[in-house]
């Protein structure tokens, strides 16, 4: 390892976490990101369904959202377990870069030290994954507590209460899992890491690069944030959680 391993490797670090706390509901940029006003349309979903008593279309929803949760699940443990695999042919491995022209060889133990980082992503990635198909699960089960629409406009307060926890659940599900998925994301930064320090730091911009713009810059984020009217009956803001509600989904 040398200095520029380390530096590369807790800009990686650093660069994870600023993102993961920008892009989880704390205004640390001014600029709202794509997960927050998804964030906004996931409460404006849950609160209109109170307006209809056959709610087939909220559970195909819920549905589709376990199942992707699910699938992501599964490929972190495929992932994971491909890291164990290289880790067991290191000697192939490191022949084959050994080989390879302007390659920086650091050796067999920091090979196995970077094959098992990755190895540690991905399996940060599968506990983020488990952890948001359980959220969805008990935002379903809350789901079918919702009143139907008769009782929800006898007690409009306590509905838009209900509607507001299911909202709260499933937009903390959408951040676990949208961590997941990130750490997938920075997977494909990582391994510059096996070729140089100086290419895991350009990797790793260059991935950090399209998240942000993603998240800030595109179109998608645009036609999401447009004119919009805040939908009746939300119990509090958006970007104002209730103390100790978990926000950071890094963590």
């Amino acid at each position: 390892m040398t200095t520029a391993d380390y530096v590369s490797l807790l800009l990686f670090l650093g660069l994870w976490t600023f993102f993961s706390i920008a892009t989880s509901g704390r205004r640390l940029i001014k600029r709202k990101s794509l997960s927050q006003a998804v964030a906004d349309h996931r409460r404006r979903w849950i609160l209109h369904s109170l307006k209809r008593d056959l709610k087939m279309i909220d559970t195909q929803i819920m549905a589709g959202l376990q199942n992707g949760t699910a699938f992501f699940a599964s490929t972190s443990i495929f992932a994971m377990g491909g890291c164990f695999a290289l880790l067991g042919a290191t000697d192939q491995a490191d022949a084959i870069f050994r080989d390879l022209p302007y390659f920086f060889h650091g050796g067999r133990a920091v090979f196995e030290l970077k094959a098992g980082g990755l190895a540690v992503i991905f399996g940060y990635a599968f506990f983020k994954f488990g952890w948001a198909y359980r959220l969805f699960n008990y935002c379903t089960i809350l789901f079918g507590g919702l009143p139907m629409s008769k009782e929800a406009d006898a007690d409009p307060e306590a509905a838009a209460l209900a509607a507001d926890k299911v909202a709260r659940i499933n937009i903390l599900a959408g951040q676990h899992f949208n961590a997941g998925l990130r750490a997938i994301f920075l997977s494909i930064g990582y391994l510059g890491w096996f070729i140089h320090p100086y290419v895991f730091i350009a990797t790793t911009l260059f991935v950090m690069g399209i998240l942000t713009r993603r998240q800030y810059f595109s179109h998608a984020r645009a036609i999401l944030i447009e004119d919009i009217p805040p939908s009746k009956g939300h119990a509090r803001p958006l970007d104002k959680p209730r103390s100790g509600e978990e926000q950071n989904p890094l963590i």
